[in-house]
């Protein structure tokens, strides 16, 4: 890993490169560090041009926003899709067959910030086009986004130890943001003004972890809904077995089995969302990231007993946990009735390990873990999605001295489904 001196003569020597490209110009900058790299000019980055010409996967980003997002105008600018040296195979996107996958987006007309972002779940690079990456990008900031060194149903087979695959999203996305400076002053001639991390999910925990143990590479950061590791609980290990193991049970009318996924963690009013949870992600959730921290075992997913494993698997999870110890300023979002990552298992317990760093904690009360089922439940839901837009805009602003609303939960209000005031 670069010392700060050294990436800060290695991104010096870059911005004094002789044929540095100028806005004005398509001449791709090199990323550094890319095993190979592809460029095009394109006439707008955002997925309303990325989807026709081919320069995005729309299969990445399905799900994950409401159909009413606002959508921005064009923007022209670089595109440029690579990967960084890695052994591994599960991203297949270009006919590749290669991970440590990334996206670089570099807008003509540069508000001179950047924004880096990993994927969410265990999506490859272009999982946040529609729900960050346009938006950021009709503001002006260039965008890069990695698929974080592995993808898939089967991630877990990356690495040799229990953890390694986790541990890898953080070195990549680290991997990237050096390297994004450094392409952004190649293209523009100065290095970024500010650099943001965002994401969501499992990407909102890439942003905890970065502004926790890489702050000085960035200005703050904007969390969606992050996953917690923690190796004393909670994590996901801690909540979904009571989920899967009661779920038969409450589903056949037993008010035993509803109260115990309820003490789980899951939120009152959260009911309606169980029947799709329990058939799209709870099982296979628990069973992949079991299977990553704890291959040996061999029981029953529904029957895991976190607190009961060996040590090795809580040092597995200890050698990816979250400390709250955030060196930047952080912006948090979570909705109320998250049927994955419960609410009050999650964010309700990092801003707690926070305590009085600079963050913001706002609940969105309707929201949930994936903002599509908005569009099925648009009389039960809100979309977290407009939210985040607002949270981005809060935190350029904090970062020009405006403080934002203190933390709080924010209200149901007409006009969610395309705009959020915090």
């Amino acid at each position: 890993m670069l010392s700060k001196l050294a990436l800060a003569g290695a991104l010096l020597a870059t911005v004094l490169l002789p044929g540095t490209a100028t806005a004005d110009d398509c001449a791709p900058p090199r990323v550094p560090g890319a095993a190979k790299q592809v460029a095009a000019c394109l006439a707008d980055l955002t997925t309303a041009g990325t989807v026709a010409s081919g320069h995005t996967v729309p299969a990445d980003w399905a799900g994950l926003t409401s159909a009413a997002l606002p959508r921005p105008g064009a923007v022209p600018g670089v595109q440029i899709d690579g990967y960084f040296p890695d052994s591994s195979t599960t991203n297949q996107h270009h006919g590749w067959a290669h991970d440590a996958q990334f996206v670089l987006r570099l807008p003509a007309r540069w508000n001179g910030g950047l924004v880096v972002a990993g994927s969410p779940g265990n999506r490859a690079q272009y999982a946040n086009d529609r729900a960050i990456a346009d938006h950021v990008l009709a503001a002006g900031y260039a965008y890069a986004a990695t698929d974080k060194g592995n993808t898939g149903l089967e991630f877990f087979t990356d690495g040799h130890r229990p953890g390694d695959a986790v541990a890898e999203w953080n070195h990549r996305v680290t991997q990237l943001t050096l390297a994004a400076k450094a392409t952004v002053a190649q293209r523009y001639g100065r290095l970024p003004q500010r650099t943001l991390m965002a994401g969501i999910s499992n990407g909102g925990y890439l942003v905890r972890w970065q502004l926790e143990n890489r702050a000085w590479l960035y200005d703050g950061g904007v969390d969606w809904e992050g996953t917690l590791w923690t190796a004393g609980g909670p994590n996901l290990f801690t909540f979904l077995p009571a989920a899967i193991r009661n779920y038969p049970a409450y589903s056949a009318g037993s008010a035993e089995a509803h109260q115990a996924i309820l003490d789980a963690g899951f939120a009152p009013g959260s009911e309606f969302l169980w029947p799709y949870h329990d058939q799209v992600y709870w099982g296979l959730t628990q069973r992949i990231y079991r299977t990553e921290f704890d291959p040996e075992y061999r029981g029953s997913d529904a029957d895991y007993a976190y607190a009961d494993r060996p040590r090795r698997v809580h040092r597995a999870v200890e050698r990816v946990e979250l400390t709250g110890r955030i060196g930047k300023p952080l912006i948090t979002l979570h909705g109320t009735l998250d049927a994955l990552l419960p609410i009050s298992r999650d964010s309700d317990v990092y801003a707690q390990m926070v305590g009085d760093r600079p963050h913001r904690y706002y609940r969105i009360e309707g929201g949930t873990h994936t903002d599509a089922l908005y569009d099925t439940y648009p009389d039960r839901l809100r979309p977290i999605g407009p939210c985040f837009l607002s949270a981005v805009e809060a935190m350029g602003g904090w970062l020009d001295g405006h403080t934002p609303p203190p933390s709080k939960t924010v209200r149901r209000a007409p006009g969610e489904a395309t705009a959020c005031e915090l």
